[in-house]
């Protein structure tokens, strides 16, 4: 076993699935005729193929592990998100997944991850279903024939679904596994189907290796407006980053992955990877329209007659998911590229209600709700979720994908947000006029026009007053909105329950934050929770 010790990459990896037939950067077309011919997948009346996961209809995070060796030990932060696994194991592992492949049709797409040139990694892609590879092959940046020549992959993901792993052999927690080596530089998967571990393997390796290369790696979308301007949009999963940042008065620059560096910032991906739960044209058209040949759709209903998407039928899950190329996007700036922001907003899904719908934030402040990272994790986003919402504090809005310690992270974001005078915001685009099951969502039509009044400028000139628990500046007026919505204790019929629950929800925050070592200027910028 002493050449899996070593750092296998592109024929050396493919050597060892010997009797494998290898499909190499088969096209769009090849892909979607091979995963139709074979069975994985449908065709939609729109053009989407439409693949369905089984029981794991989103990430499993209790099942991700980092091989712990030299590389690792004194950098990794280890703990519940970043798990420690045995580098023998992994050998061993390894082993099996490749005799498992060999002598199997397998799909490989040699990409980019990273649209600066001078910090993209060439990845390889191993994937036992052809409906991976165009998930992958979608997602991530598509060489040219003359990169394609040249490219010598720096990480290798291996994706078996149909492995399934023994916990009591294999030194996993189920049959599912995701393993990171990096010093063998390979990504193992198996015993899932769901494609999005593809795509977020390859983004905490990104913010393994970037941070060295003074590259902020961030959890987070990025579009940029006529004046040349770049704004973020940190935020989990259902938060809207990837609805809010697909604006037609604005360029897309990407709806989830970016690095900020010394020129700017820069998308990893050459995709979108849109939450499709309640899509409709009118709601959200450009995400509508760019599902079409090409695009794939995970666990989407199909109506048996027409093929037509049912994006409001949940029977699989709530976490439907559609991935195309960014240029499917109308107004996709390629490449993917843009200057420093000047405008950066924190994106909740405030289950409680207690969050208003927008607020101001000083320097302190945005350090705190960037560590805090919170949201509500809702059914289906995660193996292993109920049907009730469950309150998350995802450190740096990324937890599950950052592998080194908060502070490099935050210590980078408070670098760049003063080096180049950037303004933070919190927008809740969860519920308001009460918590999930009493209110009611908030609008996306009023969460638009108060993005819209912040990058255009119009809503740093308006009065903003500071409520007494969270210390939130909230606009008295913003454009386009109802002035009754901006102050979220106005909206609840009982003024008092609503006081009650801000009280739990700050309560909630200081829990989470005891853990944090951070100077007091930031630690009393946080929520003052009722005693």
């Amino acid at each position: 076993m002493a050449s899996m010790k070593e750092n296998m990459r592109d024929t050396e990896v493919l050597s060892k699935l010997s009797g494998a037939k290898i499909h190499r950067n088969l096209s769009v077309p090849q892909l979607v005729a091979v995963s139709l011919a074979r069975g994985e997948s449908k065709l939609a009346a729109n053009g989407a193929l439409v693949a369905y996961t089984g029981s794991r209809t989103g990430r499993s995070p209790k099942d991700k592990f980092t091989i712990q060796d030299d590389r690792t030990r004194d950098r990794v932060n280890w703990g519940k998100v970043n798990q420690p696994f045995d580098p023998a194991k992994f050998d061993a592992l390894l082993a099996r997944v490749l005799a498992y492949l060999a002598g199997r049709d397998l799909y490989v797409q040699d990409l980019f991850a990273g649209a600066d040139v001078k910090y993209r990694m060439p990845v390889q892609m191993i994937a036992e279903y052809a409906w991976h590879a165009l998930f992958v092959r979608q997602l991530f940046l598509r060489p040219t024939p003359e990169e394609l020549a040249a490219h010598v992959p720096e990480f290798t993901v291996i994706a078996a679904p149909e492995f399934e792993a023994v916990p009591e052999r294999d030194g996993t927690r189920s049959t599912t596994f995701i393993l990171v080596d990096f010093t063998r530089k390979i990504v193992l998967i198996g015993g899932t189907k769901y494609a999005g571990e593809m795509k977020k393997c390859i983004f905490g390796v990104l913010n393994f290796l970037l941070p060295e290369r003074d590259v902020f790696p961030m959890h987070c979308s990025a579009n940029v407006g006529e004046d040349g301007v770049s704004a973020l949009f940190f935020g989990l999963s259902g938060t809207g980053k990837t609805t809010l940042s697909a604006d037609p008065h604005r360029k897309l620059i990407g709806d989830d992955e970016h690095g900020w560096g010394p020129e700017g910032v820069f998308n990893f991906e050459g995709g979108c990877y849109a939450k499709c739960v309640d899509l409709s044209e009118e709601k959200e058209p450009q995400i509508y329209r760019a599902i079409r040949f090409g695009s794939v759709l995970e666990n989407v209903t199909l109506n048996p007659e027409t093929c037509e998407p049912d994006y409001h039928d949940i029977r699989y899950t709530e976490n439907t998911r559609a991935a195309y190329p960014i240029d499917f996007i109308e107004n996709a700036l390629l490449p993917s590229v843009g200057g420093h922001p000047k405008n950066v907003l924190f994106l909740t899904a405030d289950a409680f209600g207690v969050l208003p719908p927008i607020s101001k934030l000083t320097p302190e402040q945005a350090m705190y709700h960037f560590l805090s990272g919170y949201t509500a994790k809702l059914a289906g986003t995660e193996a292993g979720l109920g049907s009730e919402p469950v309150p998350d504090f995802s450190t740096c809005f990324g937890g599950p994908f950052m592998p080194l310690p908060p502070k490099v992270y935050a210590a980078m974001l408070g670098e760049r947000l003063r080096q180049h005078g950037a303004q933070c915001w919190l927008v809740n685009t969860g519920w308001t006029g009460g918590a999930f099951g009493v209110g009611k969502r908030m609008g996306l039509p009023h969460t638009r026009a108060m993005v819209h009044a912040v990058l255009d400028g119009r809503l740093a000139k308006v009065k903003f007053v500071t409520e007494p628990s969270f210390g939130f500046h909230i606009p008295t007026a913003c454009p386009d909105v109802p002035q009754e919505v901006l102050n979220p204790r106005n909206v609840w019929k009982d003024a008092a329950a609503y006081d009650q629950q801000a009280a739990m929800l700050a309560g909630k925050f200081q829990e989470n934050f005891a853990k944090f070592d951070v100077t007091d200027e930031i630690r009393n910028a946080g929520p003052k929770a009722q005693k």
